[in-house]
């Protein structure tokens, strides 16, 4: 690893780029684009993830107050708010979406293993609801006073990497969603209470152990990257948003696996959130670090103040 690059541009040499072209291609992501491509976009949209902003505005400034840096991260030549926030509305979400389940089946092949004590495939299946503005997003609307939609997970319980990602609006009913599942014959599904119906159940295997797997990866998702405050307000940009917060979830999952780090998800995101623009080369961020310290250390996260 070039000891002379930041932290965040030794991660995206993690990013399949190649693949991500020929999808951009493919949706002509790119058509009359001039400075700020599709890769650009989702670069800053990962390093808002990997920094924890709360609003677009969030994001801007903190690019705005490393700005000399900006090409050198590869965001390109000029991030704006407005440049992101209309990229952001109208390039098609597919682009993205295609591009977080590439990612999704490359971490999910790098993390097999055969130490689980049940062999065969484990899924486990539910749903969380993302909370949103009411008076914005009035399309999402599911109680008189709340708006939402909901993220339908199919969860590989023995890689730790969702597999299937079915976003809604929070109105339809769990049973519903079910339909969408690329069932795997010999596999065993896990279902919440929520969504028995004998009749869809009949030809899927029940397994309840270790369900609860996938609420931990709610809870990890919605606490750690940004999905629970939204940076857009349409549809796509939501979905945008959705599918960078699970690309940036299989990059870390990625590198960990690659430079053979033994430390959990959670663990290796704290160390990069606050190293992004350092020149150290990746794998000496996670020798002989004190991880009892790490959520004291989250809070040294970079710094906004131009220097």
């Amino acid at each position: 690893m070039n000891n002379g690059k930041y932290v965040f541009a030794q991660l995206t040499e993690f990013l399949p780029k190649r693949v991500f072209d020929r999808i951009v291609a493919r949706y002509d992501g790119d058509k009359y684009v001039r400075h700020f491509s599709c890769w650009n976009q989702m670069l800053c949209m990962i390093f808002g993830q990997f920094t924890s902003r709360d609003s677009l505005r969030d994001l801007i400034v903190t690019l705005e107050a490393h700005s000399r840096k900006t090409y050198h991260l590869g965001f390109g030549k000029s991030v704006t708010r407005s440049n992101l926030a209309k990229a952001n509305e109208k390039r098609d979400c597919k682009i993205f979406e295609e591009f977080a389940y590439h990612l999704i089946e490359l971490a999910r092949r790098k993390r097999e293993n055969d130490n689980f004590e049940i062999k065969g495939k484990i899924y486990a299946f539910d749903s969380s609801t993302i909370d949103l503005c009411l008076s914005v997003f009035w399309l999402a609307k599911f109680r008189k006073t709340k708006g939402g939609i909901k993220l339908h997970t199919l969860y590989d319980i023995t890689t730790q990497i969702p597999a299937f990602i079915h976003i809604t609006a929070a109105t339809v009913n769990d049973i519903n969603a079910m339909d969408y599942i690329p069932y795997e014959s010999g596999a065993y599904y896990i279902f919440d209470r929520g969504y028995i119906d004998y009749k869809r159940l009949y030809k899927i295997a029940l397994l309840y152990k270790n369900r609860w797997q996938v609420e931990l990866f709610f809870k990890w998702i919605k606490q750690h990257l940004k999905i629970k405050s939204v940076w857009g307000t349409s549809e796509n940009a939501v979905r945008i948003q959705i599918y960078t917060a699970i690309i940036a979830y299989c990059l870390v999952a990625i590198v960990g696996h690659d430079l053979n780090i033994d430390r959990s998800t959670y663990e290796i995101l704290q160390i990069l959130g606050i190293s992004l623009l350092d020149k150290t080369p990746v794998i000496e961020l996670f020798t002989n670090i004190d991880y009892q310290n790490v959520n004291e250390r989250k809070y040294k996260q970079l710094s906004l103040s131009l220097f």
